[in-house]
């Protein structure tokens, strides 16, 4: 155990109220602590003093007394024993206050919200108007388009920006 953990031990250890378990633990934290051992002592010198002191008794009316000081103090009305404290109102408005300007104030950044906003839109309405998607056969079928032969070089592009075949060859 840490010299911590042994000073919160240290009281029930000299009291003896300590479990046998953690009186065990103290008494090999001891053995190898000067610091807590002197800790010990100082402690175990403030009980023996504890112990000679004499116990005061209270006096024979003591309790008789008390109990007339208590009947004696004015009572509140009803009325005022239900209404709050001051203090207690002042909290409770404060946290009341607290509590809607946090449900009022959004939630993250704002402009985040609006760019991503903006975009979702912007995504919906590229969408809305195409036509394709509203037949699902069609969609479906896309595959199809890439069975077709790709188309031939037109002869309207000039012979030499047509790609050819052998230009990885260094031109041999």
């Amino acid at each position: 155990m840490k010299c911590e953990q042994i000073s919160n031990e240290l009281i029930a250890y000299v009291d003896g109220h300590a479990s046998a378990r953690a009186r065990h633990e103290v008494k090999e934290h001891l053995a190898g602590c000067v610091a807590c051992r002197a800790r010990l002592a100082e402690m175990r010198k403030v009980w023996t003093v504890l112990d000679e002191a004499p116990a005061i008794e209270p006096s024979f009316g003591f309790d008789a007394r008390l109990r007339q000081r208590i009947a004696a103090e004015p009572r509140r009305s009803r009325f005022f024993s239900l209404m709050p404290r001051p203090r207690l109102a002042l909290s409770m408005a404060l946290l009341a206050a607290l509590t809607i300007l946090v449900v009022r104030l959004p939630l993250g950044n704002t402009v985040g919200q609006r760019a991503t906003v903006a975009a979702q839109q912007e995504d919906f309405n590229a969408i809305k108007n195409l036509g394709v998607l509203e037949d699902y056969d069609v969609v479906t079928k896309l595959s199809a388009l890439s069975d077709l032969a790709p188309t031939a070089v037109s002869d309207s592009q000039p012979q030499d920006q047509r790609p050819s075949s052998d230009s990885g060859n260094g031109g041999a």
